[in-house]
């Protein structure tokens, strides 16, 4: 009888090829499964992987996400015509993210510095210090040069002679503050008088005229005396440098100074703890910070046609030192992708943008170029807020472009004493300027004392400062970050040459002392004569026995 097999629940009369196909078939079927298996996996594998980088990223993603939407939502509200006491509200969650930011500046500076000098041993502090600082005044250097040499390629006050204060409907703004001055205040404020005060005040000269005497036809002639004041604002430099000399200090004690280093390092913790609380409140009020900046703009069509060239050379100056010279620079040293390390910054990078305050992006600054880059804790909380203090490579670079404009607005020749003064003028007082919102001004009328140019046309500047220093800020705060990159690596290489010179002292110690063992052993006669004695005693015994 013909046997009869099933094939997709047909019967059919069985024969080699039906065997063959009943084969295939019950083959393809386990593949079959085998790839939906595996597109299963790809599937979850895609999913889990989509999930890790939001879960990693989230902060990141509401933070430009933020920025976006603050700026849809600001263009809606300025069509509202909403008057100012209505602007202040609309811009409270805003100025909230401002306050608990400069809140937490005070603490994080003193303590991170304290603890951060206090971990480095004197010799590494020394040099790394000494890196740090060589590092700084290098790239303002350069930053200013750029921004000289763009300002005089662009030419950005050539044409625009008819431009003044009053076309554009702006308050005059100008300083009688003597060069000298300027810088004597820098040095007097890197010593507060009182470290209380220095929390909120800083020094200040200014000047009143008094009566010395009559001429020979008794008109009362008068002097200018500078006298002293104070003004409103942290005196941050004079708090950064007595935060890392007492640190210093403190490892200087020894074991007598350790129970204030632990209090100064938990101290610190407790405050990224904080900053690590703030940080996700940070999309929400860069939101309402931007949104509030675009409803309070006035005619801004009037002022970008007027100081286009102007805002346009500022922000070309920043695109090339940001996004080619820094990043040659840590690659030169590094050898290692710098875009892979900004990469990790988005962002302290947009909180600059939003906030256009060095001093307010440090918390985030301090904690994502720790986490997201691997910076040691000692390095990066001992040099960025030095460097949030001191290095400002974006303000330099519009700074040199705007004394150059208005020497072209005043149709001022300047020689090459002028240019070699406004470049070192600009990098010695970016180092000065103040880490708020448009602080780079008033250096802009130090660098115009010194060239003997008018301030009257400062508030220009003004005008168009709050689209300028938001391309400022980042630049100045990825300086710092790439400095904090580059002191990393090159800590790194010390701390394995050190390791490394230690291992083959080692070695060279077991050396000698095998070679020394072996030496006596072949060499000694009383060692020889006890091991021949000692091989002997078990014969002697045996014959004995």
């Amino acid at each position: 009888m013909e046997k009869k097999s099933e094939l997709n629940g047909h019967a059919m009369p069985s024969s080699a090829s039906t065997a063959r196909m009943l084969e295939n078939s019950e083959q393809e079927e386990p593949c079959v499964e085998e790839q939906q298996e595996e597109q299963k996996k790809k599937q979850r594998g895609f999913r889990e992987r989509l999930c890790a980088f939001l879960s990693r990223n989230l902060l990141v993603i509401l933070t430009v996400s933020g920025v976006l939407v603050g700026v849809g939502l600001g263009m809606v509200v300025r069509s509202m015509d909403l008057t100012k006491a209505q602007m202040s509200h609309f811009a409270f969650p805003g100025e909230m993210l401002l306050r608990m930011l400069k809140m937490i500046i005070l603490p994080l500076v003193v303590c991170s510095l304290v603890s951060g000098a206090a971990s480095l041993d004197t010799r590494s502090l020394g040099k790394l210090g000494g890196i740090a600082v060589a590092y700084f005044l290098v790239t303002t250097l350069i930053a200013s040069g750029i921004g000289v040499a763009l300002a005089f390629i662009i030419k950005p006050g050539v044409g625009a002679g008819a431009l003044n204060t009053n076309s554009l409907g702006l308050e005059s703004v100008s300083s009688n503050k003597e060069t000298t001055d300027s810088f004597l205040d820098l040095a007097r404020n890197l010593f507060p008088s009182n470290l209380v005060a220095a929390a909120f005040r800083s020094y200040a000269t200014d000047y009143k005229m008094v009566a010395v005497g009559n001429d020979t036809n008794g008109t009362i002639l008068y002097q200018k005396v500078p006298i002293g004041t104070e003004t409103d604002g942290m005196n941050i430099l004079g708090l950064v440098l007595f935060a890392m000399v007492f640190g210093v200090a403190l490892r200087m004690l020894g074991q007598e100074g350790e129970e204030l280093i632990r209090f100064f390092n938990a101290f610190n913790e407790a405050t990224m703890v904080l900053v690590s609380w703030i940080m996700w409140y940070i999309p929400f009020g860069i939101m309402f910070l931007v949104g509030s900046k675009i409803v309070e703009m006035e005619d801004v069509v009037l002022l970008v046609t007027s100081l286009g060239k102007y805002i346009f050379a500022s922000i070309l100056g920043h695109i090339i030192h940001g996004g080619i010279v820094l990043p040659l620079i840590y690659f030169a040293f590094t050898r290692k992708n710098p875009y892979s390390f900004l990469s990790g910054l988005i962002t302290p990078f947009t909180t600059a943008f939003a906030t256009c305050s060095s001093s307010a992006t440090l918390p985030s600054m301090i904690k994502c170029v720790e986490e997201n880059n691997g910076v040691d804790k000692r390095i990066s909380r001992f040099i960025l807020p030095i460097g949030a203090t001191v290095n400002m490579d974006g303000a330099a670079i519009f700074q040199c472009i705007a004394a150059v404009f208005i020497a072209q607005l005043n149709n001022t020749e300047l020689n090459a004493g002028q240019i070699f003064t406004i470049l070192v003028t600009a990098t010695a007082s970016s180092v000065g300027a103040a880490g708020i919102p448009a602080g780079g001004i008033i250096t802009i009328a130090i660098i115009l004392e010194a060239i003997g140019l008018p301030t009257n046309d400062l508030s220009l500047m003004l005008a168009v400062d709050w689209i300028v220093d938001r391309t400022t800020t980042v630049v100045n705060v990825e300086g710092d970050a790439l400095g904090a990159g580059i002191l990393h690596h090159i800590n790194q290489l010390e701390s394995k040459k050190h390791q490394q010179e230690v291992a083959a002292e080692l070695e060279e110690v077991r050396v000698e002392s095998v070679a020394n063992v072996q030496a006596e052993e072949e060499t000694s006669p009383l060692v020889m004569r006890q091991t021949k004695i000692l091989e002997g005693l078990p014969e002697a015994i045996e014959s004995v026995l």
